[in-house]
């Protein structure tokens, strides 16, 4: 008996460092192929980070449906790569049922690699042990983890409090190195569909200067917002929100602590320093099919070669 199957369906996606026209590139496909636009970007999923996240204006959003973006409140301290991807998963499938592209679109290389390659299954980490842990400064943690996962130590930052303390807290929980949990990663879409990827990669110092202009353009906007977000008692002072680019020097400046030059130049060196990172990911991890476009606007065109 034959069998015939379907083809895999297109999901696209916009990947790129921040200030690139990774929003306007994605639009622009969305447009002309009647696509959904998918947030893959951190900072983007925060109602109170709209002008700082910059976020795509009312006036983009309305010219095509956005799903994914400003939907969680900045008192939400339990948002994580996992859960963006489990409501990724459910958007992208939602989309393609209505017979649309989805269009993914972001800086945030974690989400994008836990969507598509899927998760590590650790079992929940046992509360004593996620207490303790957590308490060590991170000097003692690393000194600990380059005891107990050496392997963890090696390829970590000292001073990554996160991730050092995940590390130790996996070990200690379970027995067994993070390492050989994240081999054992489920979930991941990346096998059911036929992705259509593109790196926006500019020229690095014409990106420094969007960023410059961006931020300065930005700092009054984003600094009544960042009042509003330092005004709500129910958003903790360590919530994920409050370590947005741009929040701690616009809160400083709020504070009266910092000038509003001094604001300013933080912010955009914090923004160009976060780039760096991102362009440096975006250019070496993903694999060599992720086709490479300096100027966003050719973007539309690349993406119908990939069709």
């Amino acid at each position: 008996m034959n069998i015939e199957y379907s083809p895999k369906p297109v999901v696209a996606l916009i990947a790129g460092p921040t200030a690139s026209g990774k929003s306007a590139a994605a639009i622009a496909i969305a447009e002309r192929h009647g696509g959904i636009v998918i947030n893959a970007d951190a900072s983007q999923v925060y109602a109170d980070l709209h002008v700082l996240s910059a976020r795509p204006s009312a006036e983009d959003m309305a010219r095509v449906p956005h799903r994914l973006f400003g939907h969680v409140d900045g008192a939400d301290t339990g948002y994580s790569a996992a859960r963006w991807a489990a409501e990724a998963r459910a958007a992208i499938d939602a989309v393609l049922e209505a017979g649309s592209l989805p269009v993914l679109v972001g800086g945030t290389g974690l989400y994008i690699r836990t969507l598509l390659d899927g998760i590590a299954p650790v079992p929940p980490i046992a509360a004593a042990i996620r207490a303790e842990v957590r308490a060590l400064p991170v000097a003692d943690a690393y000194r600990a983890l380059a005891k107990e996962d050496p392997v963890a130590a090696a390829r970590l930052h000292a001073a990554d409090t996160t991730r050092v303390a995940r590390a130790l807290e996996v070990i200690r929980s379970t027995g067994e190195p993070i390492g050989a949990w994240q081999t054992r990663r489920e979930g991941g879409i990346g096998d059911t569909i036929r992705l259509a990827a593109i790196r926006l990669l500019p020229d690095r110092h014409a990106l420094a200067r969007r960023i410059e202009a961006r931020a300065d353009a930005m700092f009054d906007p984003a600094l009544a917002e960042v009042a509003r977000l330092a005004g709500r008692a129910d958003v903790p002072a360590d919530a994920p929100v409050r370590r947005a680019i741009g929040v701690a020097p616009l809160e400083d400046h709020i504070a009266g602590t910092l000038s509003r030059d001094a604001a300013l130049a933080q912010l955009t060196g914090d923004t160009r320093r976060y780039a760096k990172r991102q362009y440096t990911w975006f250019r070496n991890q993903p694999p060599e099919e992720w086709i490479i476009e300096t100027e966003y606007s050719n973007a539309e065109v690349t993406f119908e070669r990939l069709l």
